[in-house]
């Protein structure tokens, strides 16, 4: 099979530009709109009621919101294996409801819709204390697991300079973070537990590919020497590990799609807001691996060695 002869490192610039452009858009989206954390990191309360028959959920939000004082926001979903129709209620910030007020609203809910069997499935408060120590929390893992990598190829590819190639790969995988968290701004999707659970599937994705690169660099090194300079050292890598790369992702991206398409129309927003970013730092970590990590790297070990000669 030919390996196609594709010059990254002749236009890694132009990526670089790129990469950076996307980065301050993503800064000041996040600047004029803001981030929406969910409930379980900025505290609150989610109740989940089902239902029988048809209601309409800006009437549902109307009456809960009178009945607790709040504005409140509410998402139909139907759960998929029992068939049940829900209506779930989020209470924004330290919101949370006593046992009385909890009474007050399932009453005031079921006077108000009377044909529909409103029943109370499952209450969770969470203080914005504990939602505050629990994201404090999942970005001390993160940042922890990018420790973890950095050390594990530090050692793994020491013939070709293993720290410079760990902290590469890692800047690649803070490009891909800030893209999903970019895909979470843009489009209003709250910052919740889904958020932490797509990164740290995009790091096992990215960092598996960006490896399997080091990988041929480390081969094509010893099988070489120094008849390659780097940057055609890393060009011939990434080509020759190019097909299975983009081969792999597109499939792992089209059953995504697949979900996502599915999740929308059924309006099941807990898996459509985990399929959709993962799709979306899925590509970026293709992107990452072949047009950031690499050529970063080339260019860190040239600097290094001017400054060193």
């Amino acid at each position: 099979m030919k390996i196609p002869n594709f010059q990254f490192m002749a236009n890694c610039k132009k990526f670089f530009i790129i990469s950076a452009v996307l980065a301050i858009v993503i800064l000041a989206a996040t600047a004029v709109i803001g981030v929406d954390l969910d409930i379980q990191f900025s505290g609150g309360a989610i109740i989940t009621y089902s239902y029988q028959g048809e209601i309409e959920a800006a009437e549902f939000a109307r009456m809960a919101g009178e009945l607790t004082g709040v504005n409140v926001s509410v998402q139909q979903s139907t759960d998929l294996a029992s068939g049940i129709e829900t209506l779930v209620i989020s209470l924004p910030g330290a919101m949370s409801l006593t046992n009385d007020e909890m009474v007050r609203l399932d009453s005031g809910l079921i006077a108000a819709f009377p044909e529909n069997a409103i029943q109370t499935e499952s209450i969770t408060n969470v203080s914005a204390t504990m939602g505050g120590e629990f994201l404090a929390k999942c970005l001390v893992a993160l940042g922890f697991a990018s420790l973890l990598m950095i050390i594990y190829i530090a050692f793994r590819f020491k013939q070709i300079g293993g720290l410079s190639a760990g902290v590469m790969s890692v800047i690649g995988l803070v490009h891909d973070v800030l893209v999903v968290f970019g895909v979470h701004v843009l489009f209003g999707i709250p910052i919740s537990g889904n958020f932490i659970a797509v990164v740290l599937a995009i790091l096992g994705y990215s960092i598996n590919d960006t490896i399997i690169v080091y990988d041929r660099i480390r081969e094509n090194k010893k099988l070489f020497g120094d008849k390659l300079s780097l940057s055609d050292l890393v060009d011939r890598s990434i080509n020759q590990s190019l097909r299975r790369t983009v081969n792999t992702t597109i499939s792992t991206v089209a059953a995504l799609a697949v979900v996502a398409i599915v999740a929308f129309i059924f309006n099941v927003d807990t898996i459509l807001t985990f399929a959709f970013p993962l799709m979306v730092g899925l590509l970026s970590g293709v992107y990452s691996t072949i047009f950031i990590a690499g050529p970063l790297w080339v260019r860190w070990r040239e600097r290094a060695s001017a400054l060193s000669a």
